[in-house]
């Protein structure tokens, strides 16, 4: 049986998406970092997407869009990027971080078509990113001593002229914003640097290294809209190599989420690298065909998105389940991450608002073990749960002497249920 994506559902979470993203912590008084903040425009970058994002989806505008834009070059340099004008020292961290500034600006450029998103995003890919073409061929690999086990990446220290970071990579990430301004710029000077940036990136062993899986899948985004607009196969076999590491190599739970870094079970999952996914393998089936990518999709929607959202409209964090993780429910790790999550939340559900033809569920009816040995009916995962989410769960069955039901969405359930409830994963 085919079952199409519930609306009703999707409309509750932009609802509250929206509703998050007008609170304080995302208004014109709070949503520029302090200048010491390590991740140069992360956050100023992820605001102005969501905005844009909730505009598409709703047709409001949150104040704070225009508002963010007016107070922008008083804020940033004189290069048009946040933090101190990099020169002989580059931080990969406010690299990574002005690739989310740069997706803003492309998106609020592609919808109001404004001469000021137009010329910054042209600034900072001129001043930012062209003079390091070079330098990213020499991106260093080895590490000593890099604890990646934090909620945000730190300053790690220098090697040749990279300020490199704990999350390792990070600086790749730009493969996203470059490549959404490529679209609009067609500059070639932006798609060379971004072949040597895709080339570098292709070349490490991401799992060795233990990469992040969000920073990946984003740069695999990247490639998947070079792609689109080029036809080029080497855009496409890059993107389609790490949606197959991901999903086959150590990155992917086994309720369609993601280990934060590859093949550490004993960290979480992070709503960004979620969306990445979706969104990855969404891009792959309509460049393809191939229905592998799609019904994946659709398992992510319905699997792996269900607890990402929380009552409040935010996105918070949640436990990972692999045969080699510490637990073998799926709860909540964190109540929210409100500073990256709950912001690209906004675009995720834009995504799935306009390919929600591709995101429908297949079912047979019955509740059998796939090759886990998860219990599934087809596309959709059934669970074990505790006692406090009975009331926000939905079509029980018995099986085995247990008493299952698809995963229960966490945005339904009030959140003084979460900080204890429990949903089992049986794989045997």
């Amino acid at each position: 049986m085919r079952t199409p994506l519930p609306e009703k559902e999707l409309q509750e979470r932009i609802a509250l998406s929206f509703k998050r993203l007008q609170e304080p912590y995302y208004q014109i008084g709070h949503v520029f970092s302090p200048s010491a903040y390590g991740w140069q425009g992360d956050k100023e970058g992820r605001a102005l997407l969501a905005f844009v994002s909730l505009y598409k989806l709703t047709g409001q505008k949150i104040a704070c869009m225009d508002e963010l834009l007016a107070q922008y070059s008083e804020k940033a340099n004189v290069y048009s990027y946040f933090g101190p004008i990099q020169t002989n020292i580059i931080s990969e961290q406010c690299l990574s971080g002005h690739s989310w500034v740069l997706r803003g600006l492309c998106e609020h450029y592609e919808q109001f078509h404004d001469d000021f998103s137009l010329q910054t995003l042209k600034t900072i890919a001129e001043k930012l990113y062209l003079p390091l073409e070079e330098l990213y061929e020499t991106y260093p690999l080895e590490r000593e001593n890099v604890d990646r086990g934090g909620v945000s990446g730190t300053d790690l220290g220098v090697i040749g002229r990279w300020l490199l970071s704990t999350d390792v990579g990070c600086a790749f990430m730009a493969v996203d914003g470059l490549s959404h301004v490529y679209k609009i710029t067609r500059d070639a000077r932006v798609k060379t640097l971004l072949d040597v940036m895709i080339r570098k990136y292709l070349s490490i062993d991401k799992v060795a290294i233990r990469a992040q899986t969000h920073c990946t899948l984003t740069i695999a985004r990247g490639m998947a809209r070079m792609y689109t607009l080029t036809e080029d196969s080497f855009y496409l076999e890059g993107a389609d190599s790490i949606y197959e590491l991901y999903v086959h190599g150590g990155g992917m739970t086994y309720t369609y989420q993601n280990l934060n870094w590859w093949k550490r079970p004993d960290t979480w999952t992070e709503p960004c690298a979620v969306i990445d996914s979706l969104m990855l393998a969404s891009e792959l089936y309509k460049a393809t065909g191939k229905e592998n990518y799609r019904k994946m999709a659709a398992r992510i929607y319905m699997n792996g998105f269900a607890t990402l959202q929380r009552e409040n409209g935010g996105a918070g964090t949640d436990t990972i389940v692999t045969a080699e993780s510490p637990c073998d429910f799926l709860a909540m790790k964190s109540y929210e991450a409100p500073f990256c999550c709950t912001m690209r939340l906004a675009e995720g559900l834009w995504y799935i608002s306009e390919h929600k033809e591709l995101l429908y569920t297949e079912t047979s009816g019955t509740v059998t073990k796939d090759m886990r040995g998860v219990y599934s009916d087809d596309d959709v995962i059934y669970t074990e749960i505790t006692p406090d989410l009975v009331p926000y769960a939905e079509a029980f069955t018995e099986i085995d002497g247990h008493k299952l039901c698809p995963i229960v969405k966490y945005y339904r359930v009030p959140s003084e249920f979460l900080k204890n409830a429990k949903q089992k994963i049986i794989f045997i």
